[in-house]
């Protein structure tokens, strides 16, 4: 038999057998992110012959990735991460199906992902798309399997897993000061081993076997390789409905506007706008402009009250994904006229090489 001869080493094993590996073939398994959790999850979820996987990101791979998006090649830069992905997969496994969705994740498209699939799998390092991961999670009644890296040190739980603790149960403020890799710095094995367990955990609740980390949360350090796990409950009060999705993530107040920095040439003196750079203080390129000010993501939602809520603000980072985020926190404290900049930094130079300082 085909199948047995590519799984049979799993296949042996008690807790799997032949009724295993129809429960593995059967079912489907969404990631969100193909980034660096997402290229250690997905490998070992083709591998072990998950029937159908979607892959949900819009980012393309830059040469900063690949020190831990290793399923990656360098003559891959600037495609699309879940394109990519995908090949790599169905070259690893091709009797699996796969989809690849070149997407941003948003409150328009969730639900009716979600409801395709029979486990959710957060691969992000957005904290914002982490909320929305759950709430959908809860609307469409899928379980969330949960990954999160700071530098050394990443997490790892299971939510909404037979009506058990959900994301808001563990974290139910919404924070968006957290760092995110590109501020904090990773090292690939971290990614690597945190996105091993979060693929074994989808492993565990298809094969019904095992402990899985619902209501738990597994906390790992690889410096010193010690690891705690946390108990936390659920907390009945914390309820999403349909209603409350809807209003949440779809009004048109919650649609982050971006604009191309060389449609914006003309507001670089006017003094009536505001340019906000949310890199950190030490980033490159440099980015000069008379109304600009620079507060680092981190520290923006302390700055907001000397912010001018009724000021035109157009918001750049690196590479336009932090900007978003900051976008989203301006929105949340009733800021009304601001754009993300695409592209970011990175964009910005070409247009104005004249006042960049690298």
């Amino acid at each position: 038999m085909k199948e047995s001869t590519r799984y049979n080493r799993q296949i042996i094993l008690p807790e799997i057998g032949e009724e295993g590996q129809r429960k593995l073939s059967k079912s489907k398994v969404l990631v969100i992110g193909a980034g660096g959790l997402g290229a250690s999850i997905l490998p070992y979820l083709a591998g072990a012959g998950i029937g159908e996987i979607g892959i949900v990101d819009d980012d393309t791979i830059e040469i900063s990735n690949l020190h831990r998006q290793v399923i990656f090649k360098s003559s891959a830069v600037g495609k699309s991460k879940a394109e990519e992905a995908k090949l790599m997969i169905l070259n690893l496994n091709p009797e699996i199906k796969v989809n690849a969705f070149s997407e941003k994740l948003s409150g328009k498209n969730a639900v009716s992902l979600f409801s395709k699939y029979d486990f959710i799998v957060d691969a992000t390092d957005n904290i914002a798309i982490k909320y929305l991961i759950n709430d959908a999670c809860l609307v469409a009644n899928k379980p969330m399997i949960y990954g999160s890296i700071f530098r050394f040190q990443g997490q790892v739980s299971v939510f909404n897993y037979q009506n058990g603790p959900t994301y808001r149960c563990l974290y139910p403020d919404e924070n968006f000061d957290a760092l995110n890799c590109e501020d904090a710095g990773v090292i690939g094995i971290t990614v690597g081993i945190i996105g091993m367990l979060q693929a074994n955990e989808v492993i565990k609740m298809i094969l019904e076997t095992g402990e899985v980390l619902s209501g738990k949360i597994l906390v790992y350090n690889v410096l010193n390789n010690e690891q705690q796990k946390y108990d936390f409950e659920k907390n009945s009060d914390v309820v999403i409905t349909n209603e409350d999705f809807e209003k949440k993530y779809n009004s048109d107040q919650n649609e982050i506007e971006e604009i191309k920095f060389e449609f914006l040439l003309n507001e670089i003196e006017n003094d009536a706008v505001l340019f906000l750079d949310v890199r950190n203080n030490d980033e490159s390129p440099r980015i000069n402009l008379k109304n600009q000010i620079q507060i680092p993501l981190m520290d923006l939602e302390k700055e907001i009250a000397g912010m001018d809520k009724n000021q035109s603000i157009y918001i750049f980072c690196q590479s336009g994904i932090r900007s978003k985020i900051a976008a989203e926190l301006l929105q949340k404290h009733q800021f009304k006229n601001i754009k993300s900049i695409a592209g970011g930094a990175l964009a910005m130079k070409n247009v104005l090489k004249e006042k960049i300082t690298i």
